[in-house]
């Protein structure tokens, strides 16, 4: 398992997201639930696990491309299942379609107890590297 860095990327640090490549395909995304994640009502708020989701898919999408492509959100859908109030929560992410241009991917978010706090599901573009030389 491969903890990924979030220099460069404020809203991960902002959160404390932590993101880890699990393997080929598969990466989760991690938080452990605080104050800033709540919304009014007190439970998580839906943005935090967008976030979550959106996060984990870019990072298994980038497990499975050269050095020389990057990735970007064409679309993502998220279906809440269960509110969470307290905990970690855990987004994992699994590439379902390797496509030369597009990858699709599923996501479970599940809480400190295994239960299913949502599901996500989304489409990656595939783009080649901007040389800023």
């Amino acid at each position: 398992m491969t903890k990924q860095p979030t220099a460069g990327f404020p809203l991960a640090d902002f959160l404390g997201m932590v993101i880890e490549e699990t393997k080929r395909g598969s990466a989760t995304a991690r938080i452990e639930v605080g104050a800033k994640h709540l919304n009014p009502h007190g439970s998580v708020h839906g943005a935090v696990m967008f976030a979550m989701a959106d996060t984990a898919m870019g990072a298994a999408t980038l497990s499975i491309l050269d050095a020389n492509q990057l990735c970007a959100s064409i679309d993502a859908q998220l279906r809440f299942c269960k509110a969470a109030f307290s905990g970690e929560l855990v987004a994992t992410a699994t590439v379902i379609q390797e496509g030369k241009r597009v990858v699709q991917l599923q996501v479970e978010i599940r809480d400190s107890y295994g239960e299913l706090i949502a599901l996500a599901s989304g489409s990656f573009a595939v783009i080649g590297r901007v040389n800023q030389g």
